[in-house]
């Protein structure tokens, strides 16, 4: 079983799973940029990935304590959460299946605002509330000075890579 013997199948479990699903279907859309951005250029498709990679270590961990405090032991959330990892493949895969006979820039103008879309979705829905409801100013600041170094780490990877 998924989980520890003392630990009851109950709502805390249901927020793991809703997890899951919810962690698959953003590895999905990653999937899509990243496919979608080597389609377009070697360089796109580093800076995606980078960018990807960079928000997905801490999103990761937080996932699995997410999966934790759901009452999973730590191999089987461990297990559970590399296997999310296939919804990354599977878009990847879709990104590259969906390719018009018309050429790449078909497939790209859909699935790049598609995956941008979401990513400002969650961000104006979960990060930006958070950013409004803070009381103390100095810790706005730091997050919109991280956010800005950011995009600056963007930029010059963008200008280092070919």
């Amino acid at each position: 079983t998924f989980l520890n013997s003392k630990d009851k199948e109950g709502p805390k479990q249901v927020s793991g799973y809703l997890n899951l699903l919810a962690n698959t279907v953003d590895n999905f859309t990653h999937g899509l940029a990243v496919a979608a951005s080597f389609l377009v250029s070697k360089k796109m498709g580093l800076l995606t990935t980078v960018a990807i990679v960079l928000h997905e270590i801490p999103h990761e961990v937080g996932d699995f304590a997410i999966l934790l405090r759901a009452g999973f032991d730590r191999w089987s959330a461990a297990k559970l959460q590399l296997s999310t990892a296939l919804g990354g493949l599977l878009g990847a895969g879709f990104a590259i299946c969906t390719q018009s006979p018309k050429g790449v820039e078909e497939t790209v103008a859909w699935v790049l605002p598609f995956t941008s879309g979401g990513f400002l979705y969650i961000a104006l829905v979960n990060v930006l509330p958070d950013l409004l409801e803070e009381d103390n100013p100095w810790l706005s600041l730091q997050q919109v000075l991280l956010l800005c170094a950011g995009i600056l780490v963007m930029v010059l990877l963008s200008v280092c890579i070919e």
